[in-house]
């Protein structure tokens, strides 16, 4: 039967053995049975650039290898904790790049993937903010800073976003309705499938007078969650280690 596997959020670092642990279960054992992978972004709780070369990363980059070397697809969006991800890493995990928006074909249903960020329209400050990292002069600054120093960055960056999310509703840190909407109509489908909010789910909704889908993917902080795409019918799960540990 032919599938396509979708997951996000995962924010792999070398402190969570137990996240990375389920990663190379899952790429070394299901997701080599599947007809593409793709990652809708935040794969690491931060990156700082391709160049840091560190032994976790690159033991990261060769699992994805060797599941696109097997012939699986596998690609990759940016998610807001990993934008700064360029082709050296996309060539080393075997990724292809796609853009923050883009429509696919998922057997025969034209789907909207993005990491769902840039939906989160009520969290004002970080709009702004993300108007700036996604801009051409940023990026490009920050990856002429030492490792060391974007390191620090990345690292105060982490500490007052969560102070951050402290002081913000459950309401302003989802995505906007209307938005969603919106988004959707100006790309003409009835799918959406994204990540970012941590919150699984498959919501049902009306674009444009028709009947339409959301797929929120949800985190692998405690979630494992992998969405399943068959011609006729999608699941959302958990991965099994994750349910075995709880």
């Amino acid at each position: 039967m032919s599938f396509t596997y979708f997951i996000a959020d995962l924010h792999l670092s070398a402190e969570r053995e137990d996240i990375s642990h389920c990663l190379f279960q899952f790429l070394e054992h299901d997701a080599r049975q599947a007809d593409a992978l793709y990652v809708l972004g935040d794969l690491f709780e931060a990156w700082i650039g391709d160049d840091n070369q560190t032994p976790f990363n690159q033991q990261v980059a060769s699992a994805f290898k060797q599941v696109a070397d097997s012939g699986v697809d596998v690609f990759f969006i940016h998610g807001n904790r990993d934008f700064l991800i360029r082709e050296r890493f996309a060539k080393q995990a075997g990724f292809t790049l796609l853009p923050e928006q883009v429509v696919i074909d998922l057997y025969g249903t034209p789907t909207l993937i993005t990491h769902g960020d840039e939906l989160c329209t009520k969290d004002v400050a970080y709009q702004k903010f993300r108007k700036k990292a996604r801009g051409w002069w940023w990026p490009r600054l920050v990856l002429c800073l030492p490792l060391k120093t974007r390191q620090k960055i990345a690292e105060n960056g982490r500490a007052t976003s969560k102070e951050n999310q402290k002081q913000l509703t459950t309401d302003i840190m989802d995505v906007t309705p209307q938005e969603v909407i919106d988004t959707m109509s100006r790309f003409n489908v009835t799918r959406l499938i994204h990540g970012h909010t941590h919150r699984p789910a498959i919501h049902a909704l009306t674009v444009n007078g028709q009947p339409a889908q959301r797929i929120v993917l949800g985190d692998w902080y405690d979630q494992g969650s992998i969405l399943t795409v068959t011609k006729d019918s999608l699941s959302l799960t958990e991965h099994p280690f994750f349910q075995a540990t709880k």
